[in-house]
C-alpha cells in the first residue's frame, strides 16, 4: 500500500508514539479490505512494541478499523481507506492515540474533556476533498480526548449505498446521533461552539475584556495576514479577528501564480499564512464574525468592532480585509438543493458524482477549470455561460474544447435548477439570442460565477461602491478616518492573492503612519 519513501516518513513519525494502543479491523473479502489489512500490518510492523493489531472486529461497516489506547474507552473508527488527503489525518490519529500531544491550545483540550453527554459523530469525506481533513482531524481529536465522543470517519467512495441512502451530495458532511449536524469545512473550535452552549458567552466576555489595540485587522486572508505581519513588525499592539483564518484561500485548490512559490494548494497556503502571522506578536481571534463598526467619533475616541457573539473590541485604527465569497446564481432551486446536487467546490464534491451528468455555471477561469477537473470524474459536463464567449484564459478554453465529454452553451442564461425526490434533476437555461428554453437532465450543478464582497455589515457605515466594495484611496484609506481596507473586499481591481497581500502590507503601513501623525 505504501511505497518505501512513505514508509520511511511514517516510521519517523511513529517514533513519537509513547503509549500502547491497538488497532481492531473489521474486514470482508473485498479488495479494499485486503488493502486495509496490508496498510494496518505495515503500521503495526513499524512500531510493534507499542502498536498491536487484531483482525477479529465485527463492526457492520466493512472494511473499517478502530484505534484505541490501552486502558481507555475511546472510540475512533475509520471506515474505508484514509488515504489521499486523509493520510495526514490517519497519521495524526495514530500519534494522538499513542500519546503524542496535539498542536492545539490547552484551552481547546480542556473544553473537549469537559463535554458531557453522548456524542456519536459520523463524518463522510472523499479522498480528494481538501476541506475534509480539518473536520476529520477535529472529530478524531475529540474522540481521542473524551470517551463520551464517538467518531466514525467514512470514505464515501467505499460506502456508496450509505451515500445514496442518506442523499449525501457534498462533503464533508457530519451527522450527530443520526441527525445532520453540518456540512463544509469546520474547525474544532466551531464544532465545540455548536455543542458547548456556554462557549459563546465565555468568548464574548473574554474578548470584551481585551486592552485596546493600536491596529485591529478584521479578516484573516492574505490581506489580513500581511497587514498583521507588517503592523506587528512596527512594534505596535496588533490583533486579527477573523471568521475563518485563511479566508477564501482555504477553498482554493491549485495556486501557481504567487511569486516565488512555484506551486501549492489553498489549505497549505492558508496554514503558512497563519504560521507566519503567529511568528510575530499578533493576537489572533479566530472564528469570530464582525457585525458592526462604530467610528471613533461615535465611540469615545476609539474605533469599536462589535461581534456576533455579543463581544466587542476597540482599537486606535482598523484595517478591514473581510474578502469575498462565491456568488450565488440566484435562480429557483439553487437554495433548495444546496448540498443536494448544487455545489460550489468541484475538488471536494466532484467524486460524489462519478459516472453522472453535471453542469458548471460560469465560463471564467474558475468555471472552466472546474469543468476540466470534473470531466475526468463524471460522465458528462455541460458548461453554461451567460456571455457570448467564454471568459477564461485561452489555454484553458483550448483544453476544455478538446474534451469529448463536455458540451458548451454560451450566450445562455440559467433560469432554474430543477429537482425531484429532494435532489437536483436538471438545469433550465434560455438561449439569449433566440429566447428558446432548454432543459438538461443531470444530477449535479456546480456554480462558479465569481465573487461578492463580504461587506453587508458595513452598509450605512462607510462608503461602498455600487458593487458593495469598500471605496479606498491609493493608501487604503476608507471614508472613515483611521479605518483602512485591503484585498478582495475593496475597489482595487484584479482580485488576486498577490495583490491582496500587497494591499494588506500597504494598509498596515498607512495605519502606522496615521498613528504617528495623530
Amino acid at each position: 500500500m505504501l511505497d518505501e519513501t512513505l514508509k520511511g516518513q511514517l516510521a519517523s513519525y511513529l517514533e513519537r508514539v509513547s503509549q500502547p494502543f491497538e488497532m481492531v479491523a473489521s474486514l470482508d473479502d473485498s479488495e479494499t479490505s485486503r488493502d486495509m489489512r496490508s496498510l494496518l500490518e505495515t503500521i503495526q510492523g513499524l512500531r510493534a512494541d507499542k502498536i498491536s493489531l487484531r483482525l477479529d472486529g465485527n463492526d457492520t461497516r466493512k472494511p473499517s478499523f478502530t484505534l484505541q489506547r490501552t486502558g481507555t474507552a475511546t472510540s475512533l473508527r475509520f471506515a474505508g481507506l484514509p488515504l489521499g488527503h486523509e493520510f495526514t489525518s490517519l497519521v495524526l490519529a495514530l500519534l494522538w492515540t499513542g500519546g503524542h500531544p496535539p498542536k492545539v491550545e490547552a484551552g481547546v483540550i480542556e473544553q473537549i474533556q469537559g463535554l458531557d453527554g453522548d456524542f456519536n459523530f459520523e463524518v463522510y469525506m472523499s479522498l480528494t476533498c481538501h476541506n475534509c481533513p480539518d473536520v476529520v482531524q477535529a472529530l478524531s481529536l475529540m474522540a481521542i480526548f473524551n470517551p463520551k465522543v464517538k467518531t466514525t470517519v467514512i470514505e464515501g467512495g467505499a460506502f456508496q449505498n450509505e451515500v445514496t441512502e442518506r442523499e449525501i451530495m457534498a462533503v464533508p458532511m457530519v451527522f450527530l446521533n443520526g441527525a445532520l449536524f453540518g456540512s463544509g469545512r469546520m474547525l474544532v473550535e466551531e464544532i465545540l461552539a455548536k455543542i458547548d452552549t456556554g462557549a459563546a458567552t465565555r468568548d464574548a466576555q473574554k474578548l470584551s475584556g481585551k486592552e485596546a489595540f493600536d491596529v485591529l485587522i478584521v479578516g484573516g486572508g492574505p490581506a489580513g495576514a500581511a497587514a498583521g505581519v507588517y503592523a506587528a513588525r512596527k512594534g505596535i499592539r496588533t490583533g486579527i479577528v477573523a471568521e475563518r483564518f485563511g479566508g477564501q484561500v482555504n477553498d482554493t485548490m491549485a495556486i501557481e501564480n504567487y511569486i516565488s512559490v512555484l506551486e501549492t494548494d489553498g489549505p497549505k497556503f492558508a496554514a503558512a499564512l497563519e504560521a507566519h502571522t503567529r511568528a510575530y506578536d499578533v493576537d489572533i481571534m479566530n472564528l469570530q464574525r464582525a457585525e458592526h463598526l462604530i467610528p471613533a467619533s461615535q465611540s469615545g475616541g476609539l474605533i469599536e468592532v462589535k461581534l456576533a457573539n455579543g463581544g466587542s473590541l476597540k482599537s486606535k485604527t482598523v484595517i478591514l480585509s473581510t474578502g469575498a465569497r462565491w456568488r450565488n446564481v440566484n435562480v429557483r432551486g439553487e437554495a433548495e438543493y444546496k448540498n443536494k446536487g448544487v455545489a460550489y467546490c468541484p475538488h471536494c464534491d466532484g467524486p460524489l458524482f462519478k459516472g453522472k451528468d453535471v453542469a458548471v455555471i460560469g465560463g471564467g477561469n474558475s468555471g472552466v477549470e472546474a469543468a476540466i477537473d470534473l470531466a475526468g470524474v463524471v460522465r458528462h459536463v455541460t458548461v453554461v455561460e451567460f456571455m457570448p464567449e467564454l471568459k477564461a484564459d485561452a489555454v484553458l478554453v483550448k483544453k476544455l474544447r478538446s474534451l469529448s465529454n463536455v458540451t458548451l452553451h454560451t450566450n445562455a442564461q440559467t433560469t432554474e435548477i430543477t429537482g425531484a425526490d429532494g435532489k437536483v434533476s436538471g438545469l433550465r437555461y434560455k438561449d439569449r439570442a433566440t429566447s428558446a428554453e432548454h432543459l438538461v437532465n443531470l444530477e449535479g450543478v456546480f456554480v462558479q460565477i465569481g465573487l461578492v464582497p463580504n461587506t453587508e455589515w458595513l452598509k450605512g457605515t462607510l462608503e461602498l461602491s455600487k458593487f458593495g466594495e469598500i471605496v479606498v484611496d491609493a493608501k487604503g484609506q476608507t471614508s472613515i478616518p483611521g479605518v483602512f481596507a485591503a484585498g478582495d473586499c475593496t475597489t482595487v481591481p484584479y482580485k488576486q492573492i498577490v495583490i491582496a497581500a500587497g494591499d494588506g502590507a500597504k494598509a498596515a503601513l498607512s495605519a502606522f503612519d496615521h498613528l504617528i501623525r495623530h
